[in-house]
């Protein structure tokens, strides 16, 4: 991956660059097309036949509007620089403020053929993709299950994720609610946070954030649903999404100082959630955690794994 130390991060609304001096996950200044290239030319983690796998930043988007930078946008000048032959086609992603694989094929017939090996891996109880996540608190027990419907609402001006805890049959079978399952396992906990392995069993945007926030352990740099765990006297407990506002992530002061932030810089803070590995028919592929990530591990004191 390009970048080295903290600096390769990304803002919460899109890649960055970040400024002289720069002591933070943070970035400063906006990339263009042809920075993002570069960075996405250095991200390749495995090319073999028809598939190319990349190690995304976050805050870039798989699929944008038109005139928006995002990874479709930028796949034929990709493809070009890469000298591939054909037209490359997205199999898997993460969310835009995930970072970790994407897969690529540039065979339709291969992308379809994994498209279906996913799903049919889910609907065999299998988990084929792993994520990472630094979390501010450490889950009750070491492994488990969250399992919620999910359904978007209406809050304000904005479309939420909010979880709804026993959907009915009748709105699942309508699909106003879906029924979602991840697993989870705390890899290493230190002073309160803690980096946990993810399975998600189904797919649903945002699923992991809102499993987490349901864990009372929101990801780091959640600036969407954090907002919806609460403390008293230390003990967090889970608040509605309709009696919480979204707001930019609050860390106590001695978090703070651990990251070497400052509570300015806290809206500048990227999400801590990574795609790492993908089970294909092959074997798994694997994707390093991007600098950032690991740099707030070792602030953190949590063992990388």
């Amino acid at each position: 991956m390009a970048g080295t130390g903290s600096a390769a991060a990304a803002a919460v609304r899109g890649l960055t660059r970040p400024g002289p001096g720069t002591r933070t996950a943070g970035w400063r200044r906006l990339l263009g097309p042809k920075e993002t290239l570069r960075l996405l030319e250095g991200s390749v983690v495995h090319r073999e036949g028809a598939l190319l796998a990349l190690n995304k930043p976050p805050g870039l988007p798989i699929l944008g509007r038109p005139g928006d930078l995002s990874l479709d946008a930028l796949l034929p000048t990709l493809r070009r620089r890469l000298g591939l032959p054909a037209e490359l086609h997205v199999v898997k992603a993460p969310a835009r403020e995930y970072s970790g694989l994407v897969l690529l094929s540039s065979c339709y017939q291969t992308t379809k053929k994994l498209q279906q090996f996913f799903t049919d891996a889910r609907w065999r109880g299998q988990y084929p993709a792993t994520y990472r996540a630094i979390t501010m608190g450490v889950p009750a027990e070491v492994e488990g299950e969250i399992s919620t419907g999910l359904n978007w609402q209406q809050q304000g001006d904005r479309a939420m994720v909010v979880p709804v805890p026993a959907p009915g049959r009748r709105s699942v079978a309508r699909k106003d609610v879906k029924s979602t399952l991840t697993r989870y396992r705390v890899l290493s906990a230190v002073g309160g946070c803690a980096l946990l392995q993810l399975q998600p069993r189904t797919a649903f945007p945002e699923q992991l954030q809102v499993h987490l926030t349901l864990l009372l352990c929101p990801a780091l740099g959640d600036h969407k649903h954090s907002s919806h765990v609460g403390r008293v006297l230390g003990v967090p407990f889970f608040l509605s999404p309709e009696s919480a506002p979204t707001h930019t992530q609050v860390l106590d002061e001695e978090l703070l100082s651990r990251l070497g932030l400052s509570p300015r810089q806290l809206h500048r803070l990227p999400l801590h959630i990574h795609l790492q590995e993908l089970v294909l028919p092959e074997g798994p592929l694997c994707a390093p955690p991007p600098p950032y990530f690991l740099h707030t591990l070792r602030c953190l004191g949590l063992p990388e794994h």
